[in-house]
């Protein structure tokens, strides 16, 4: 038992979200940081500070024009972070940008956890209908949402 306990403080653990309610829920975690090796990636907006640890890659959203292309650049920004930062654990609370770290976290075989949004209490996000099939543990907030994610665990809100 105080093996598994030492191999895991050894884990780096990769936060991402997009920016706004989903990285504020994120921030929720951040006392993992006292245990692990965490770095965060989130959406350049005009409000990020400069924090040593974080990442930050660009915003994007289904709806724009310049959709396909941004993606593909996020990609490519999400697979120089992942490589730099080689991350065991991957955690998510959700949006469009964190979808291509958990495609890399998945490849590479890496422990994906995703938290449903706390705003979403009768319908499922499109990242996590999404990311529901690959995750290896998946969250919801709320109780009713075990009827979308039957296989999902209810642990409260995260805040």
């Amino acid at each position: 038992m105080e093996n598994k306990k030492k191999n895991l403080a050894n884990k780096k653990i990769c936060l991402i979200a997009s920016s706004g309610g989903h990285f504020e829920q994120l921030l929720m975690l951040k006392i993992l940081e006292e245990s692990f090796d965490v770095y965060y990636v989130t959406e350049k907006t005009d409000y990020n500070g400069n924090d040593q640890n974080t990442y930050y890659i660009k915003q994007i959203n289904r709806r724009e024009k310049l959709f396909v292309i941004n993606i593909v650049k996020i990609f490519f920004q999400s697979v120089k972070i992942f490589m730099k930062e080689k991350p065991d654990i991957i955690i998510s609370t959700g949006a469009l940008a964190v979808i291509p770290t958990f495609i890399l976290g998945k490849v590479f075989k890496k422990k994906l956890i995703f938290i449903e949004s706390f705003a979403k209490i009768n319908s499922q996000t499109l990242t996590g209908k999404f990311i529901y099939k690959f995750s290896d543990v998946f969250f919801v907030q709320w109780e009713e949402m075990k009827q979308f994610y039957p296989d999902a665990i209810f642990n409260g809100p995260v805040y």
